[in-house]
């Protein structure tokens, strides 16, 4: 009997705010992924990267005012580098789990390229928050003199945005299909993908971030993924939220959720585009499952012990 195909996009809470942190973080992240790799699932994992995307950025930024010798360096890049980083330390911490669990599986990190729209709208209205938080006053200190733009940020302070166009294309789909296909735990789409654009002289990385939960649907998607599960750091999906009248859902059709965007139930800058990720995977899979969780509920809510379950 073929594996399930089991596809998962980790949530910033997952990785940390520094490598240190990190480091840390993912160690509790692989004892999630190993245990799904007991169940024999074909996995593969996407994450986000908008803390360390920003802080690659402004760490050549301010080399490069301090020493004209370094140059600045392109967002593209940037996400690349981030892509890796990332991938190497959740590709080590979940081999040293599955080889403490003694499970049989390999790990690899894919520096993936992500197809857009050169026309998308998203590159004229800037929304996707990237880097560290700063104060109002830093914020238009930085604004004046970079032109960077900044959004305030769930009170927490204000943060640079970046357009976040819609993933078009995966490049290297057929090498992730075929990786999962025999086993190896593949680590994809990082930060949501390398954003490029396509001419007639092929690939060209342009300065955005794509939204992790959007490309690993997307993943999902092209894989025809039998379950879909996003990571964040709730343990379900609430409507009235941090309100009196709070309600965990366990369980959301198709027209449900569409219901609750509309009545603006779902926080633009997270739960809404995790919502809509799944309300895309599945439109195009109408046979699968979403589900989203926390990591630390992700065992419970596979044994349908908790989590909220969206379907068709």
């Amino acid at each position: 009997m073929p594996r399930q195909k089991l596809v998962i996009a980790l949530g910033g809470n997952a990785l940390g705010n520094s490598p240190q942190e990190q480091l840390k973080l993912v160690k509790e992240t692989a004892k999630t992924i190993a245990s799904f790799a007991k169940e024999d699932f074909d996995i593969i994992i996407g994450h986000g990267n908008g803390p360390q995307v920003g802080m690659i950025n402004l760490a050549f930024d301010v080399a490069s005012l301090s020493d004209n010798t370094i140059p600045p360096m392109p967002f593209p890049e940037c996400g690349a580098m981030s892509q890796a980083y990332i991938g190497y330390h959740l590709q080590q911490a979940i081999q040293n789990e599955l080889a403490a669990q003694h499970i049989n599986r390999t790990v690899c990190t894919l520096v993936t390229q992500v197809v857009v729209d050169e026309g998308d709208q998203a590159f004229k209205k800037p929304s996707k928050p990237v880097g560290i938080f700063y104060s109002r006053e830093q914020a238009e200190k930085l604004a004046q003199e970079k032109g960077f733009k900044f959004v305030e940020d769930a009170g927490r302070g204000y943060r640079r945005v970046v357009p976040s166009p819609l993933p078009r294309k995966i490049v290297e789909m057929d090498l992730i299909k075929e990786l999962a296909s025999k086993g190896e735990i593949v680590i994809t789409v990082g930060g949501g993908g390398i954003p490029v654009v396509e001419d007639e002289n092929g690939y060209h990385g342009v300065a955005a971030v794509i939204d992790k939960d959007r490309s690993t649907a997307k993943v999902a998607i092209d894989v025809h993924a039998d379950l879909f599960l996003i990571l964040t750091a709730v343990d379900q999906v609430y409507i009235n939220f941090n309100s009196p009248n709070q309600k965990g859902l366990s369980f959301i059709s198709l027209k449900e959720a569409k219901d609750y965007i509309m009545e603006g139930q779902f926080a633009k800058g997270s739960m809404l585009p995790k919502i809509e990720a799944c309300l895309s995977y599945l439109e195009a899979c109408p046979s699968g499952q979403a589900m989203i969780t926390s990591l630390e509920h992700a065992p419970a809510a596979l044994a349908g012990k908790t989590g909220t379950v969206l379907t068709v």
